[in-house]
C-alpha cells in the first residue's frame, strides 16, 4: 500500500511539473519566424515617421574627464586587470565635441532627420549649482547646428555618466540625491526648452543598476543584489520628479517627456525545465517587469526570496510618461545552477548568429519587446537598435530583420512613432572600450576618419523608400 502510494504521489507532482511547464511555456512563448518563408521587404511605417540615430556624450565627445567613468576608467579591478578591455579609455573620443558640425553633416547625409544625444552633465555642472556658461553655449550652438539641417534633436539628461562630485556623494544610492538630477535637468530645460520637444530622463535604468551594482562592469562596481535593486528604486524615483518638474515649468506642457527602457528577455535555456523557467522569470521580474509594473500601477517592487526586498509607493509614476523609448538589441538564455555561485549561467544556442557583443540576432524578440511595451498603451520611440559587427557581414541581415520586425509590430498595433539606429559612428562602448563596431560610419580611433559602412546601406534604403512613400 505504501509504494501505491508513493507512485500515486509521484504520478501526481509529475503531472503537476508537465503542467506547469506547459503553463509557462504557453504563457512566455519563445518566438522563433521562418525567415526563408517571409518576404523582409513587405513592410511599411506611418506617414511622418521618424528616423534618426543616436550617440551619447561620453562615447564620443571626448574631454569627459570629471565623471564616474573618467574614474572607471583609471582604475584597475580587484585582480589586478584592466576596468576596461584592453587598458583603453575613453580619451578624445570620437572628438565630437569639436566635430559636431561634421558629424551633423553625417547625418543628413543618410537621409535621418532626428539625432538622439545626450549632454555631458560633468561638463555642464562641474561642481554642484554652478553650471558653466561655454558649456551651455556648446549645446546651444549643437542645437542650432541641428536646427539649420532640418535634424530635429532628442535629448538624453542621464546616460550612464554624471558628475565627479555626485559619485563621491553617492551617487543614485541615495535618494536624498535625486534633488540635484531635477535641479539640472530644471537648469537643461530652462536654457533649451525652446529647441527641443522630446526628452528622455534616464537611459536604460535596469543595465545601469545591474551593471554597476549586481554584475560591478560598470562604477561604482560592486555585487549587491539588494542595493541593485535599491538603486533602480531612486533612479525610478529620479524620473517621476524630473517629470514632474518640468512640466512645472513655464513651456512644460509642450515638453514629450519618456524613460527608455531597455528589454532583453531572459528565456529559459531548457523549455522542459522548471529550475531553468525560475532562474528566467526571476530575471524578467527584477529587470522588466518591475519597471513596466511601476509605471503602470504607480508602485515598484522587486521581491526575490533571500536576496531582495524593495518595495516604494511612486503615485506619479503612472502618469510620467508622454513616451516610451525602447532600446532593444537581443535576448538572454538562461541556465539553473542551483547550489552554486552564482546560481545561474547565460548560455548560447547552438545554431545562433552571434554578434561581436555575443548577443544573438534575434529579430522576433524585437516584436515581442514592442508588443509588451505597447501594453503601456503610449507612442513609442525605438531609441536604440543596433549591432555591434566589426567585419561588417552581418549589419544588413541584423537590420532587414530588425525592421521586418519592426514593422510587423506596428500592423500589429503598436504605437511606433519612431526610429534611432544605435549608432551613428563607432564610438567608446564603455567596458568594451572600442572593441565594439556599432556605427553605421566606422570611426578610426587613431585618425578619428569617419567612413559609410556598406552594411549600412540596408537602413538608408529602407529610409528612403519610407520618405519616398510619405
Amino acid at each position: 500500500m505504501g509504494w501505491f502510494l508513493l507512485l500515486a504521489a509521484a504520478a501526481i507532482l509529475s503531472s503537476l511539473y508537465v503542467a506547469l511547464v506547459a503553463f509557462l511555456s504557453a504563457r512566455y512563448p519563445e518566438t522563433h519566424w521562418d525567415w526563408s518563408a517571409l518576404d523582409w521587404d513587405d513592410i511599411a511605417f506611418p506617414d511622418g515617421f521618424v528616423w534618426g540615430v543616436a550617440a551619447a556624450a561620453h562615447q564620443v565627445e571626448g574631454g569627459c574627464d570629471n565623471n564616474n567613468w573618467s574614474r572607471w576608467e583609471n582604475q584597475t579591478a580587484p585582480d589586478g586587470t584592466p576596468r576596461i578591455s584592453r587598458g583603453q579609455k575613453a580619451g578624445r573620443a570620437c572628438d565630437h565635441w569639436n566635430r559636431y558640425g561634421e558629424d551633423i553633416q553625417l547625418i543628413t547625409e543618410l537621409g535621418v532627420t532626428s539625432y538622439r544625444f545626450s549632454p555631458a552633465w560633468s561638463k555642464l555642472e562641474p561642481e554642484p549649482g554652478r553650471f558653466d556658461d561655454d558649456a551651455i553655449k556648446h549645446y546651444h550652438d549643437v542645437l542650432d547646428a541641428m536646427k539649420q539641417a532640418g535634424v530635429t534633436p532628442m535629448l538624453t539628461l542621464h546616460h550612464f555618466t554624471h558628475p565627479l562630485w555626485f559619485e563621491d556623494m553617492g551617487g543614485f544610492e541615495k535618494e536624498d540625491n535625486i534633488a540635484h538630477f531635477v535641479r539640472f535637468a530644471e537648469r537643461l530645460f530652462a536654457e533649451y526648452r525652446d529647441k527641443i520637444e522630446l526628452w528622455c530622463t534616464i537611459n536604460e535604468p535596469a543595465v545601469f543598476a545591474a551593471a554597476g551594482w549586481f554584475q560591478g562592469r560598470f562604477p561604482p562596481g560592486k555585487e549587491n543584489a539588494q542595493l541593485t535593486a535599491e538603486v533602480l528604486a531612486n533612479l525610478m524615483t529620479a524620473h517621476v520628479r524630473v517629470y514632474e518638474a518640468v512640466k512645472a515649468m513655464p513651456g512644460g506642457d509642450n515638453a514629450r517627456i519618456g524613460l527608455v527602457k531597455n528589454i532583453f528577455q531572459f528565456d529559459p535555456s531548457r523549455r522542459y525545465h522548471l529550475a531553468d523557467w525560475v532562474v528566467a522569470r526571476t530575471f524578467d521580474h527584477v529587470f522588466n517587469g518591475a519597471i513596466l509594473a511601476c509605471l503602470k500601477t504607480g508602485r515598484f517592487r522587486v521581491r526575490v526570496p533571500g536576496q531582495i526586498a524593495v518595495e516604494r509607493d511612486l503615485p506619479g509614476a503612472s502618469a510620467s510618461l508622454d513616451f516610451v523609448g525602447l532600446n532593444y538589441y537581443s535576448h538572454f538564455h538562461l541556465r539553473s545552477q542551483l547550489g552554486r555561485d552564482p546560481w545561474f549561467r547565460f548560455v548560447e544556442r547552438p545554431g545562433d548568429i552571434q554578434t561581436d557583443m555575443d548577443y544573438a540576432i534575434y529579430a522576433e524578440g524585437f516584436h515581442r519587446a514592442l508588443v509588451q511595451i505597447a501594453e503601456l498603451g503610449l507612442p513609442i520611440y525605438v531609441t536604440e537598435n543596433g549591432v555591434a559587427d566589426a567585419r561588417d557581414d552581418r549589419r544588413a541581415l541584423y537590420i532587414r530583420r530588425y525592421l521586418y520586425a519592426m514593422s510587423r509590430a506596428i500592423d500589429d498595433g503598436a504605437d511606433v512613432r519612431g526610429y534611432y539606429y544605435w549608432s551613428l559612428m563607432d564610438n567608446f562602448e564603455w567596458a568594451e572600450g572600442y572593441d565594439m563596431k556599432f556605427g553605421l560610419y566606422s570611426m578610426d580611433p587613431a585618425t578619428l576618419e569617419r567612413k559609410l559602412r556598406d552594411g549600412a546601406r540596408a537602413y538608408t534604403m529602407v529610409v528612403q523608400a519610407s520618405r519616398e512613400l510619405d
